[in-house]
């Protein structure tokens, strides 16, 4: 059991790296390992998350070197050289890993099982499994939608038209994956913009991706060939920094080589509404996705109405936003992201709790979450084990007035390998317990 306490006031100072992008980490391997040729990586997340799927393609017969100081080496099978594992395949924490996966195994040869962990095993993924199912797959779930996952492998699954309930760039990677391996065109349309990363990667490795809106279509049968990826910094590890910069009066931070997709940059659109000063700076292309660096001044922020367009560009960066609005003057308020309830935890509702404890006036509702700016108080939050609720309150210490402690953050290691350190390095009165 990990408890981090964090001693009031402070501000944010210096240059930070923060480390690669875990949703590019993840693909990387999977893209690298269904490629043909050697694949090398780097800047690749070092998290449990992206080790478990790194893990999961060793024990399917793929060699792969690293991980040494983000330099990951991939000997790619191809997209027909997979072998059926020995044992399930653990996705640890990882939501992105199991539905992605699924995608992928529910087109193979062979039988295998997916399972998690005691947070995984509680998340939907029946949202996959019904396209999948569409296309023939044949995967079965337990008796609420959740893992374990028992994937009975079906070669020649059909291709479909798919239009999707619900945001999701994960179904989407899922069954575009699947439609790798499909008779046919598989096309996604989406309701709203979602990321990016895997149709980028696609073409990196040199399969034809083919967008028009928020519709992407791919044709069965192609191949993957081997490519160079540079994984840029994680943009949502980054918001943790920026909003402590933008929350801390005297805070001034530069973020290194963060990745600004225009599918992620949510959390820089809402914050600069907020009144936050954020540049960014140094502007470039690595591979096909957009770099940056980001600037951010510490100064006040006011409280915004959410627009709902931007729920899905900034989905994973809401429990840093609501220490945001925690600490801006008058009401945020947020709807359309019931997603927020089925991540790591309720994030509506941890959130709400935690904000409480400290507090701060927060009303959830069935899809999003009202708060009014305060004085944020010391207190004890828990973190219900999700990494990203952990690390935003441990931001949210810059403006309390008592030392904060937060509980149960082990899995901050799934996303942030490093981030006490790193944070305390940059001005935050950090301490790390293990018990």
């Amino acid at each position: 059991m990990i408890t981090l306490t964090v001693n009031p006031g402070g501000r944010l100072q210096g240059i930070v790296h923060v480390p690669g992008d875990k949703s590019i980490s993840h693909r990387s391997i999977i893209f690298g390992a269904l490629a043909q040729g050697v694949t090398e990586i780097h800047g690749f997340l070092n998290g449990k998350d992206c080790l478990a799927t790194l893990a999961a393609f060793r024990a399917m017969g793929v060699s792969i070197e690293g991980p040494d100081k983000g330099r990951v080496v991939i000997h790619g099978v191809g997209i027909d050289g997979l072998h059926a594992p020995e044992a399930p395949l653990d996705m640890g924490n990882s939501g992105t890993a199991m539905r992605l996966m699924a995608g992928l195994l529910a087109a193979q040869s062979f039988n295998c099982q997916l399972i998690g962990d005691a947070s995984l095993s509680r998340r939907p993924m029946g949202r996959v499994a019904a396209p999948l199912a569409q296309m023939g797959a044949r995967i079965d779930t337990q008796a609420g939608g959740t893992p374990p996952l028992k994937i009975r492998g079906t070669p020649g699954l059909s291709a479909i038209d798919y239009a999707m309930p619900v945001a999701s760039a994960q179904v989407k990677s899922a069954v575009l994956l699947a439609g790798m391996y499909a008779d046919g065109t598989t096309c996604v349309s989406e309701p709203a913009p979602t990321r990016d990363h895997t149709e980028r990667m696609l073409a990196t490795f040199g399969y034809d991706v083919k967008r028009t809106g928020n519709r992407v279509c791919l044709a069965g049968g192609g191949k993957l060939t081997a490519a160079a990826i540079e994984v840029p910094a994680d943009i949502s590890s980054a918001a943790f920094f920026m909003v402590g910069a933008a929350i801390a009066a005297g805070s001034e931070i530069t973020l290194q080589g963060i990745g600004v997709n225009p599918t992620r940059i949510g959390i820089v659109n809402l914050l600069r509404q907020m009144g936050a000063r954020i540049d960014l700076i140094n502007q470039r292309q690595v591979g096909h996705e957009p770099v940056a660096d980001i600037h951010v001044t510490g100064g006040e922020l006011h409280g915004i109405t959410i627009p709902e367009d931007q729920v899905p560009l900034a989905i994973d960066e809401f429990p840093a936003l609501f220490v945001a609005a925690a600490c801006a003057s008058g009401r945020t308020v947020l709807t359309g992201a019931e997603e927020l309830r089925v991540k790591e935890s309720d994030r509506i509702a941890v959130m709400a709790e935690g904000l409480h404890k400290l507090g701060i006036a927060a009303h959830p509702t069935p899809d999003g979450i009202e708060i009014e700016g305060g004085q944020l108080t010391g207190g004890q939050v828990d973190s219900h084990g999700d990494h990203r609720i952990a690390m935003a309150f441990a931001m949210a210490a810059l403006r309390a007035d008592g030392p904060v402690t937060i509980t149960d953050c082990g899995n901050i290691e799934t996303s942030f390998p490093g981030f006490a350190a790193l944070a305390a390095g940059a001005g935050l009165r950090v301490t790390q317990a293990q018990t």
